[in-house]
């Protein structure tokens, strides 16, 4: 059996196996510790389990991705969440469908010190669906509302997307953060026209919440002032190059956590949440980049990866057309695979060719990002659906779909503006780098 064959026998497994419903991760790794033993040997192949796991996790690099889960888990338990919702309640909720477009605002927000897509899904949810509910939202907006505005969270800095993007294709991670932070509000202001629109043409899906007076406004904004003050000094640190990401996070999760502390909420119990969730959420995603990690070998040692890639150039076809080609691939795969183990694998793959055709890889890290952010919306998979259903169990799945279905489009536009005006992604690099 020759090499190409046996690569793609490794592909046909891993997607038997995420059929059948196994983790990402397990499912990479066994694919590829399965592949790598027929085209080599076991032995080979137990050698390849052995080395991985530990020089995947010993890397100095990836220790700011539970740095920044800490942080955001460390502002969730001190109550800021619950502070910045009910700061946009109270400027945005009066407007019609104004609880669900304070929902895109707080998730925004939230965002800004999470880094991941599905904890500001799970975070906010918690926060936002009982108030919407009290006010009688359609449940298809409310849902739909969360689930999408939970897609900001891979996008809008400090983004583990374009951590893992940034250590995947060696490009610098504080870049990537400058050019996901336009785009990323250029979403929100795409998701809040999408609520405007909807319910100007059927009020009944959010009605007007109660009006409050400008001083309540003004006390208000006490709840957004301690996540503003870490965006500012973790983002705007790493932006001027006081500190790398990996001092930024670090910097990031001690101030969330002395907020925890002066708000009184620093209990043996909720310390002991927040670092059990920054542990599961830790491990799941290395586990992931793990099994990418072993898979990648894989197919790399079948030389499938560069074939494919060789393919894809010699279609001499125009350089917009090869890249919608890949971020269609990218798309479909996304709703199948998870977000970051897409990265993992298939940066390698065609980061070569978007650079062969002369297109700028921080520019392309944003396009893949903001695509990936799709699979978690769609389904089968759609991540931030099943969290939304898990802690919402009376909306059914179909009513959650249906509500995010016009945030697809929304974020189909906001995909296609990146695209045809790099800038937009690129401006803020180029003032700051």
């Amino acid at each position: 059996m020759d090499l190409l064959t046996i690569g793609v026998f490794g592909i046909v497994l891993l997607l038997i196996l995420l059929f059948l419903g196994m983790n990402t991760g397990f499912a990479m790794l066994t694919a590829g510790v399965a592949g790598f033993a027929i085209a080599v040997d076991p032995a080979a192949a137990l050698g390849l389990l052995k080395s991985v796991p530990f020089n995947t996790t010993a890397s100095f690099s990836l220790a700011v991705i539970p740095l920044f889960i800490m942080m955001g888990q460390f502002a969730f338990h001190g109550g800021l969440s619950a502070d910045l919702y009910r700061a946009c309640h109270v400027w945005l909720g009066r407007m019609p469908g104004g609880l669900a477009i304070a929902t895109i605002a707080a998730c925004g927000g939230f965002s800004a010190i999470c880094g991941s897509s599905t904890a500001t899904a799970a975070t906010m949810a918690t926060v936002c669906l009982p108030e919407m509910g009290k006010y009688r939202y359609a449940a298809s907006l409310s849902a739909g509302s969360v689930a999408a505005g939970g897609t900001l969270g891979i996008l809008i800095p400090p983004s583990i997307g374009f951590i893992l993007y940034g250590i995947t294709a060696e490009q610098s991670i504080g870049v990537l953060f400058a050019a996901g932070f336009v785009p990323g509000l250029l979403l929100m202001v795409y998701y809040m026209a999408t609520i405007a629109v909807t319910v100007r043409k059927n009020p009944t899906l959010g009605p007007r919440g109660e009006k409050f007076t400008l001083k309540e406004r003004i006390a208000s904004l006490k709840g957004i002032a301690a996540i503003l003050m870490l965006f500012v000094v973790v983002i705007g640190g790493i932006f001027g190059g006081f500190f790398t990401a990996n001092e930024g996070a670090a910097v990031g999760a001690i101030g969330a956590f002395l907020f925890m502390v002066c708000r009184g909420k620093c209990s043996l119990k909720t310390l002991k949440e927040a670092l059990s969730g920054t542990v599961r959420t830790s491990s799941m995603i290395l586990l992931i980049v793990i099994g990418a990690n072993i898979f990648g070998y894989f197919l790399s040692l079948t030389r499938l990866t560069s074939s494919f890639a060789e393919a894809i150039l010699s279609m001499d076809a125009p350089p917009y057309l090869v890249l919608a080609l890949i971020l269609a691939l990218y798309l479909a795969m996304g709703c199948i695979m998870d977000s970051l183990a897409m990265i993992v694998l298939l940066v390698p793959i065609f980061l070569p060719v978007i650079q062969s055709l002369g297109m700028n890889p921080i520019w392309f890290g944003v396009l893949m990002v903001m695509i990936m952010e799709t699979g978690l919306i769609t389904p089968p998979v759609g991540m931030n659906v099943f969290i939304i259903n898990g802690i919402a169990r009376e909306i059914p799945m179909q009513t959650i779909f249906r509500g995010v279905f016009p945030f697809l489009i929304a974020l189909s536009l906001a995909v296609i503006t990146v695209m045809l005006v790099p800038q937009v992604a690129l401006f803020l690099p180029s003032l700051l780098y």
